[in-house]
């Protein structure tokens, strides 16, 4: 028998720790390319001639964010869902941001006023807040190819406002299956039909679009996760035609059922080697981006070179980021809830005695 999403879910078995992983590396050999300054592009570049490796890697991101964090909303009361996605986001991204501003940043300005310059908090405040993603510290990486402290950031801002839409689609219902499909068809239906009446679009609307699209298509994933089968067949034929038509405008509309399908079937099919307890992906990403510049500076100057330079370093990163920072705050987080429904146990009885 044909397993579902939801049967496969039901295993309590997965790869999505391993996918993330291996996404948040994909952004780090991706972006090695611009980094140096090289000329080309990576090897799935040359591939779809859309998408980079590292857009490819953000596109599965937004997809598994869209499936796993719909899956937290309806398990969790509104309180420990919004502490959860708080807790996994910001501790390590604001102390990822106060080292680019505390330590990067004094290290290597060339800045004669690098506390006073405007930039400098601008950075710290818009970036710790997800306000917005700022790239640039006063006399920091002047003289490099690409000048962004951390060009990665982008994304976040973007996924924290698509956590308070999923909040805002499940509170007013809108997750329910014969709502959500109406919905989502519409939404996927204005973007394709903006992406081609406007063509071309501002790079930073085209990414907006591409990562919406996906972290919908994640959260539609969840809600018909009880219909959607999971077999080699219906991937070997998404391949297929995505390979029929490279090189095509159509090429983007058969990319996107492509990856959607892929990554899922091989976050929940195939046993690969579990990474349960110590996810290094978040880390990876924050840091990948800020080591490549600093390897880089150091004489990793070659695309490859860099990649594999900035990975030892973003790896180390992420593991310190992981033990000291991002660990304890979810275990803090359990702590947290155990004694909140501990609470409300022992205040249960009081309440039903009036």
């Amino acid at each position: 028998m044909t397993p579902t999403i939801e049967s496969a879910w039901a295993s309590g078995r997965n790869n999505f720790n391993l996918i993330r992983l291996i996404a948040a590396w994909l952004v780090i050999y991706s972006h090695s390319w611009a980094i140096t300054g090289s000329a080309g592009v990576d090897a799935i570049g040359a591939l779809t001639h859309i998408k980079s490796g590292g857009a490819l890697a953000v596109d599965a991101f937004f997809l598994i964010s869209g499936f796993l964090v719909a899956a937290s909303f309806q398990r969790n009361p509104l309180r420990e869902f919004l502490l959860a996605r708080a807790l996994r986001i910001y501790p390590a991204l604001i102390v990822c941001v106060l080292l680019s501003v505390c330590a990067l940043g004094p290290l290597l300005t060339t800045a004669p006023d690098y506390w006073g310059d405007a930039k400098t908090w601008r950075y710290l405040w818009a970036n710790a807040s997800l306000w917005r993603a700022e790239f640039w510290l006063p006399g920091v990486f002047d003289a490099l190819p690409r000048t962004a402290v951390n060009g990665s950031l982008w994304t976040l801002p973007i996924e924290g406002r698509l956590y308070l839409a999923l909040v805002a689609a499940g509170l007013t219902g809108m997750l329910a299956p014969k709502r959500y499909l109406p919905a989502w068809t519409l939404a996927i239906a204005v973007a394709c039909a903006l992406a081609y009446l406007r063509a071309p679009l501002p790079e930073h609307l085209l990414n907006l679009l591409w990562v919406t699209g996906f972290f919908i298509t994640g959260t539609l994933c969840w809600v018909y996760r009880q219909r959607i089968p999971l077999s080699i067949w219906p991937l070997l034929a998404l391949l297929a035609a995505a390979l029929a038509v490279r090189g095509t405008w159509w090429f983007g509309l058969a990319y996107a059922p492509l990856l959607a399908y892929a990554t899922l079937y091989i976050a929940l099919i195939p046993k690969l080697p579990a990474i349960a307890k110590n996810d290094l992906s978040y880390g990876l990403y924050l840091y990948g981006w800020p080591m490549q510049q600093l390897a880089f500076l150091a004489g990793a100057t070659t695309a490859p070179g860099n990649t594999a330079a900035a990975t030892v370093l973003a790896l180390i990163c992420a593991a310190l980021s992981w033990f000291l920072i991002e660990q304890p705050a979810l275990v803090w987080k359990q702590h947290l809830l155990k004694n909140r429904r501990l609470l409300k146990r022992v205040a249960a009885p009081a309440d039903a005695s009036r």
